[in-house]
């Protein structure tokens, strides 16, 4: 398929052929869903605990004697039955990530890309490079361009004066080729992907 290629003041720069087998896919929610899920379970922290009846801090002695009180019999106050005891099979510190083959955490990306292609969403970008890192330039052309909550995907590596003058706008996030994901791409209203990018992956994803 053929996309017209911008610059950053608007003008055209004339066309660019993107690879059907990965911009040209049905997009399919079942596998942007599960590529989704391994990344957000992969980020997940897991540092949840809660302490046990070992570890809370109360006397470990016989509440009460075991019979003839006429109430229940008891051990100490660390029991899950009282207030403030332990907690019994409370959460610990643990990895909620899982195994998704490289294969199909591939595929999920092309698909992403072919979603945004579908949808209209994809802007291909003849370079993301300023000539210095200030933010007010960079601003005034994303204003121009309308892009309201946009991903700009560069090449092998982003141009320093770029990304100091993207990191102050919101909305604006941007990322190597290396660093294109399922997640980051759907978050966003705007895929707008340099030359180099658009190379850059089709190499990655071939």
């Amino acid at each position: 398929m053929k996309l017209d290629v911008i610059k950053l003041d608007g003008e055209a720069a004339g066309t660019v052929d993107l690879g059907d087998d990965v911009f040209g896919l049905e997009p399919r929610a079942d596998i942007l869903h599960r590529v989704v899920r391994w990344q957000r379970n992969k980020a997940q922290a897991g540092t949840h605990k809660v302490k046990t009846r070992s570890e809370t801090s109360y006397s470990t002695k016989k509440i009460y004697r075991q019979k003839g009180t006429g109430g229940a019999r008891h051990g100490d106050r660390n029991a899950p039955i009282f207030r403030k005891g332990g907690i019994y099979k409370g959460p610990t510190p643990r990895s909620h990530a899982h195994d998704l083959t490289k294969k199909f955490r591939k595929l999920g990306l092309k698909h992403a890309l072919s979603a945004k292609a579908q949808a209209g969403n994809l802007v291909v970008l003849e370079d993301a490079a300023l000539a210095d890192g200030k933010t007010k330039s960079l601003a005034q052309a994303v204003k121009k361009l309308g892009w309201k909550r946009a991903l700009v995907i560069d090449g092998a590596e982003v141009n320093a004066n770029f990304a100091q003058a993207a990191a102050n706008i919101d909305g604006l996030d941007v990322l190597p080729s290396i660093g294109a994901n399922v997640y980051d791409i759907l978050k966003r209203d705007t895929l707008v992907i340099t030359k180099a990018g658009v190379e850059a992956l089709e190499a990655r994803l071939k």
